[in-house]
């Protein structure tokens, strides 16, 4: 029987909840599937600092470099944040340096409209086509989260003046590039590559070295698009796009905004891979929605996206395609067998019933089971 050691860091908010949902299906999926998870709990975020002072403990970022993969579930209390430095901060502290310290480069967000949600996306009908199946595939150690110098200078009387660097190499380009037009191969065989190349150097930069790069794909169509545009497109005719090929900052935006087409946050899963991604790689799986305190402990949440991490995280790291595929199929038998959180509910539905976290959880395990 396979064994694979798994790094659970449920953080803040709604985080222990969607992730004991998702441990509950991989439990599920482990027993139909004949493999074994070791799966370590550890404190990350404002559950870090509570409980060690830092919001990625040592002992959580020792466990994560014993592991095979990052099970990952939200950090963030926005309440909170006046009362420390922001580079202490959980997004900073936390998920920067986890990005950072394991090379995790590419961050992959599939957006998919199940039929049964199409009341959900905001979307006419005719605009969502015969359905709406995006990747977007995002760099994630460049750009201007990371360039430097990054500061806020005071320039006296009041006046202050905030720099961040957008810094980007040749080599960083061809990696994310590569990792896109890998994935094209294995879907509809179409790029589109964003970028701001008729006002930023990064943006000439990135258009150059993305159109070399495809030229080794002669069987993947590769199209550029200005950021300002898809962005447009992504609301007009998200149906035209395939594999979304994004740096940093525009990955960000344009990624969350697509996750509205697949009716909410909550449904959107995301993995983030690093150097020699590909089968069995170390990685990183997390819902791709915040850690949203105001529903948290009210059985609200949906677990549907940290459920789906976990599917990818089955995939990518551990080269269970089959058990990742049965997961993704149970979500898609409980969704259109009608079980609905509240973000993804509409009284208009006749069929469908509102559920709680722990119900739909429960609903896609029996699914998983069949």
């Amino acid at each position: 029987m396979k064994l694979f050691k798994v790094a659970a860091l449920p953080g803040d908010g709604i985080g222990p909840e969607v992730m004991r949902e998702a441990i509950e299906v991989l439990r599920a999926a482990e027993r139909k599937f004949d493999f074994k998870l070791e799966i370590t709990g550890a404190p990350v975020g404002w559950a870090g600092i509570d409980a060690a002072g830092k919001a990625l403990p040592e002992g959580t970022l020792a466990l994560c470099k014993e592991s095979d993969a990052i099970l990952f579930g939200s950090v963030g209390l926005p309440d909170r944040d006046p009362t420390i430095p922001k580079d202490e901060r959980p997004e900073r502290a936390a998920l920067l340096r986890i990005r950072k310290e394991f090379g995790l480069f590419a961050n992959l967000r599939p957006v998919r409209l199940p039929g049964a949600l199409a009341h959900a996306c905001p979307l006419a009908k005719e605009r969502q086509g015969g359905g709406i199946d995006i990747l977007v595939v995002r760099e994630l150690t460049g750009g201007m989260y990371f360039g430097q110098p990054k500061k806020t200078e005071d320039l006296g009387s009041g006046n202050f003046r905030a720099i961040d660097t957008m810094v980007y190499t040749t080599l960083e380009i061809e990696r994310i590039a590569h990792m896109a037009f890998h994935a094209a191969k294995l879907r509809r065989q179409k790029v589109t590559s964003i970028d701001k190349a008729n006002v930023l150097e990064n943006g000439v930069l990135w258009r150059e070295t993305v159109t070399r790069v495809g030229r080794s794909y002669a069987d993947v169509a590769l199209e550029h698009q200005f950021v300002d545009n898809a962005a447009m497109q992504l609301v007009l005719r998200p149906t035209q796009f395939d594999v979304m090929l994004c740096e940093n900052l525009f990955g960000d935006i344009l990624s969350d905004e697509a996750a509205a087409l697949g009716g909410s946050l909550g449904m959107l899963p995301s993995a983030s891979l690093g150097a020699g991604s590909g089968e069995k790689v170390f990685g990183f799986y997390e819902p791709a929605g915040g850690s949203a305190p105001d529903i948290a402990g009210k059985n609200l949440a949906n677990p549907i996206a940290q459920i789906l991490s976990a599917a990818l995280m089955l995939r990518y790291s551990f080269g269970l395609n089959d058990a990742a595929a049965a997961i993704e199929a149970a979500v898609q038998r409980a969704i259109e067998a009608g079980h609905r959180t509240a973000d993804i509910f509409s009284p208009a539905e006749t069929t469908a019933r509102k559920v709680g976290t722990r119900e739909m959880g429960a609903a896609i395990c029996a699914e998983v089971r069949k």
